[in-house]
C-alpha cells in the first residue's frame, strides 16, 4: 500500500481529505448573516431599567415642579409682607398725623 508511483498520489488524496475534513469544521461567516460589532454589544435593558429610568425622569421633573412652587410661596410671602408693610405705614402716617394735629404751634417752635 505504501510503496509506488502510486503512494504519492495516495497520499495527497489521503492528506487533501483530511484538510477538507478539518476545513468543514470551521464556520465561514457570509456577508449577508454579519452585523456590526455594535450590534452584537448592544445592551437591552431590562425591564427594572426602564421602570428606574422613567422613575429617574419622573423624579426630576417633580423636583423641579416643587422648587417652582417653593419660589413662588416665597414669593408670596413677600407680597404678603410688602402688603402689611404698606397697612403699617399708613397706620403710621394716620397716627403721626393725629399727633401733629394735636400739637399747638408753640410746640413747633
Amino acid at each position: 500500500m505504501y510503496k509506488g508511483d502510486n503512494y504519492k498520489k495516495k497520499f495527497h488524496e489521503i492528506s487533501n481529505a483530511w484538510n477538507q475534513r478539518i476545513n468543514d469544521n470551521i464556520l465561514v461567516l457570509s456577508q449577508e448573516n454579519t452585523r456590526p460589532i455594535e450590534e452584537h454589544l448592544q445592551v437591552i435593558p431590562s425591564e427594572l431599567e426602564i421602570v428606574k429610568q422613567d422613575f429617574k425622569k419622573w423624579s426630576s421633573e417633580l423636583g423641579k415642579k416643587i422648587e417652582k412652587l417653593e419660589e413662588e410661596k416665597i414669593q408670596l410671602g413677600l407680597d404678603a409682607d410688602v402688603q402689611k408693610l404698606k397697612i403699617d405705614y399708613k397706620k403710621l402716617r394716620l397716627s403721626m398725623r393725629t399727633a401733629v394735629l394735636g400739637k399747638t404751634s408753640e410746640q413747633w417752635h
